[in-house]
């Protein structure tokens, strides 16, 4: 299954082509920078600061610039993968930012379905369950941010 992952077309090109892996690499850090700069101020802003803007305002954007990030950022992420992916299976860094991604993304799914998170974004106040679930993002996406850097280093 390895060698299939490493010998698709898509990964043969980025091995040969470092200016084709330039690309992608940007376009997965372009990826991550829209995660990280739409769901921290939109977690930060369910959790009490800039309390002068409304999260009815904010809300509905940021959620669809994270949701677009994390389209970019798991699309090149599996192609930059798949250019070593039996490296990558065997980096500890990386298999803890998979882990971490999937719960990130958990929560994310789970506070979006919460009915307090809804009337949040209607303009109601903002429960402790949807602060709970927006401090646990925050810690997330730091430690998916944190655990993509460790790659590297090992």
């Amino acid at each position: 299954m390895i060698d299939l992952i490493a010998d698709w077309p898509g990964a043969v090109w980025l091995q040969h082509n470092w200016v084709a892996y330039l690309f992608v690499n940007a376009t997965h850090i372009l990826g991550i920078g829209l995660i990280l700069g739409a769901i921290l101020p939109l977690d930060l802003r369910l959790l009490g600061l800039f309390k002068t803007v409304p999260v009815t305002v904010i809300a509905p954007f940021l959620s669809r610039a994270a949701a677009v990030g994390v389209g970019l950022a798991m699309v090149t992420g599996l192609w930059l993968f798949s250019v070593k992916p039996d490296e990558y299976l065997s980096n500890p860094a990386f298999l803890t930012k998979a882990g971490l991604l999937v719960f990130a993304v958990g929560n994310v799914a789970a506070q979006h379905r919460m009915p307090g998170f809804r009337r949040a974004v209607q303009g109601g106040a903002v429960s402790g369950s949807v602060k709970l679930f927006a401090a646990v993002s925050v810690v997330l996406w730091l430690s998916v941010l944190v655990a993509g850097r460790w790659i590297g280093f090992l």
